[in-house]
């Protein structure tokens, strides 16, 4: 993480910290049979030295490294208790758990990062912990793990408001905060978590592009999820101008897929696919395995739109390969629900039941998806529908109500309320019907009749 320098501590402001220094400078001064006299020698009194060994005031650098010369130890042992070439090892092994969550390796960094946790522990530099905590929150989250993964978070939050950490450091750990609550469907509360991550990022002077994209995408998630979509463009347009010019492909993929999830809401399919695309080779590049299914998954959706359902099924079919490949349920989940919909909608009506009974099966009912949970039970209670099964679809398709509801997105409830007026109508209960169409046109118009 990036540092930046605390301002000289007077000499009457005594932390715990310099307490142990005083202590493990009395200890070596002991080993090596010294007066307090003898190890002052020329430069300083009897009286200052006596000082420090009581913690009763904080030496500058220069003297540490002058007391630590004159007792030949290592100048961060004596303050830390820990040497350079011990912080080293515990530095090298905090990259490689950095490495693993860069390479999507989540389940290889939380095994490095327990294995590390306390050696981290026994520096004490805030600074490593907060990469560990941050570092392991990170894995846990995109393990699905996402409140343990806010508790380690929120105890880095707690580290970085000290005046060693600069502004790029508490933006860091509030994006990473964001993340979880977006997968908890805190949507207002992520929104807010990135605000403020943006806020201190920008006015920094320290360089933090990358994280910048990286608030902005996620950012345009929410707003898509509220359905503000301009607001999503401008967000995901700004994130690709920085990922542009940064050169990174991981990000840069990952940006051009919200680009094309914004492009398809709007109705600009074409474009949606020219973005799905450009991220799909972008991550081919880098051989990303699971974005390339997550892709694949949304190709196929493209091309259901654009009429050519063969098409769809295709890369349907090729993502829920991938997903099974990379051992990764939920994207196989994904890919089998895309499918269900292509299904239903070409009239295979039974293979659509199948295909989203095993999708639920796969997401397991976790809140972190209610989105695809929601579309897998109306895709489901359209295709008992269809069958005449009506107590059957009545109770699949309140199910995904209740899941809609869930997220706060008035297209979602809507296309329920829809179905569910199809299923009134087939029982011969026009009256229903007709309050649920009105329910929907209500919920996607901005006028009342």
């Amino acid at each position: 993480m990036s540092r930046v320098v605390k301002s000289p501590v007077q000499a009457n402001s005594v932390s715990a910290s310099e307490t142990r220094l005083g202590e493990r400078l009395r200890y070596l001064r002991a080993a090596a049979e010294m007066t307090q006299t003898e190890l002052a020698g020329d430069r300083f009194s009897k009286e200052y030295l006596s000082q420090i060994e009581r913690g009763k005031t904080k030496p500058t650098r220069e003297t540490l490294e002058w007391l630590a010369a004159r007792l030949s130890v290592d100048a961060d042992f004596l303050v830390s208790g820990v040497s350079v070439e011990e912080r080293g090892r515990v530095e090298a092994a905090l990259a490689r758990s950095e490495a693993l969550n860069e390479a999507h390796r989540y389940q290889d960094a939380l095994a490095e990062f327990a294995e590390v946790r306390r050696s981290v522990a026994a520096t004490g530099a805030s600074d490593l912990q907060v990469r560990a905590l941050s570092g392991e929150g990170w894995a846990l989250a995109q393990e699905d793990q996402v409140r343990d993964a806010i508790d380690l978070l929120d105890r880095a939050r707690n580290l970085v408001e000290s005046a060693v950490f600069s502004d790029v450091d508490r933006a860091d750990i509030l994006f990473r905060l964001g993340v979880c609550r977006y997968k908890l469907s805190s949507v207002s509360t992520a929104i807010a978590l990135f605000n403020e991550a943006l806020a201190l990022a920008d006015s920094s002077e320290l360089p933090c592009d990358h994280l910048r994209s990286s608030i902005l995408g996620w950012r345009s998630r929410c707003w898509r999820r509220q359905r503000d979509f301009e607001a999503a463009r401008e967000d995901v347009e700004r994130a690709l101008e920085l990922g542009e010019g940064l050169k990174d492909r991981r990000s840069l993929a990952d940006v051009y897929l919200q680009a094309s999830l914004i492009a398809e809401r709007q109705g600009r399919w074409i474009l949606a696919r020219s973005y799905a695309e450009r991220a799909k080779a972008q991550c081919e590049e880098i051989a990303d395995l699971t974005s390339v299914g997550k892709l694949l998954n949304n190709l196929g959706g493209l091309s259901f739109l654009l009429d050519k359902p063969e098409e769809a099924a295709a890369y349907l079919k090729d993502a829920f390969r991938v997903a099974l490949e990379v051992g990764n349920d939920v994207d196989a989940a994904y890919a089998v629900s895309s499918l269900a919909q292509v299904l239903l909608r070409t009239g295979e009506i039974d293979q659509a039941e199948s295909q989203a009974r095993h999708a639920l099966k796969l997401l397991g009912g976790r809140v972190e998806f209610i989105d695809e949970i929601g579309n897998a039970q109306l895709v489901l209670g359209r295709a008992l529908l269809e069958q005449g099964r009506l107590p059957e679809a009545d109770a699949e398709l309140k199910r995904a109500d209740k899941s809609f509801a869930q997220l706060s997105s008035v297209s979602h409830r809507a296309a329920a309320w829809v179905a569910q007026g199809d299923l009134a109508a087939r029982r011969g209960d026009d009256a229903n019907a007709a309050r649920l169409y009105r329910n929907a046109a209500e919920a996607l118009q901005d006028f009342r009749f």
